[in-house]
């Protein structure tokens, strides 16, 4: 099982990387920004839920697979990266559609966190991330190592949902004020799709970054 100092060290360490904007949170604040901050809150749990799937994957030795496997890494990498670039696309096609009288349509909830899922599921870099770091957290002379995996990637996940919230809040909050001014509304769907394009650009060229 777990110890105190393992955890209290664990957790310092996690907050220290989860502070500092990677694309998970860019993604994130880009939904706050264009939709509001519900948009970014759902989608920040959804980022989650494929964090999670990872950890299961770390715990089980599945990530180890897809990293010594060069073909299944540029696959899953590429799909990632595509996929961010046509919701890009998608952004921008729809800025293109609509005309100063039109509102802007929102995505479902249900879509947003469906997406946030394949985003974070088809990132190997958050393989590779829980890959290398939850590892060093891990002693096997406390037992089960599947198991610590496990419940130190789940703590992770909870306060990447406090962190991501924050951002997703702060974020929404800036867009609602931005709304009420002409330009910013004119503009916002070729901020969230450059954003979107961008980390899929990245996550294309990229090797190992964090989140």
């Amino acid at each position: 099982m777990l110890q105190p100092a393992q955890v209290q060290l664990f957790v310092l360490a996690s907050l220290a990387l989860l502070v500092v904007p990677g694309p998970a949170v860019l993604y994130i604040v880009a939904r706050s920004v264009s939709q509001g901050r519900l948009a970014g809150v759902v989608s920040a749990a959804g980022v989650q839920v494929g964090a999670s799937v990872h950890i299961v994957a770390a715990a089980l030795g599945l990530s180890a697979a897809l990293l010594s496997s060069a073909l299944a890494f540029n696959v899953v990498k590429y799909l990632g990266a595509a996929y961010l670039v046509y919701l890009g696309v998608r952004q921008w096609l729809a800025r293109e559609a609509a005309n100063d009288e039109t509102t802007v349509q929102p995505e479902s909830l249900r879509r947003i966190f469906a997406q946030g899922i394949v985003v974070n599921v088809l990132n190997p870099k958050t393989a590779l991330f829980f890959f290398a770091f939850l590892p060093q957290f891990v002693d096997p002379m406390q037992g089960n190592i599947a198991l610590q995996v496990l419940l130190l990637g789940l703590l992770f996940v909870a306060l990447a949902i406090i962190n991501d919230g924050i951002y997703a809040m702060l974020a929404g909050s800036l867009g609602n004020w931005l709304r009420s001014n002409r330009r910013f509304w004119m503009g916002q769907r070729l901020f969230a799709g450059a954003v979107y394009i961008g980390l899929g650009v990245t996550t294309a060229l990229s090797g190992s970054n964090n989140r």
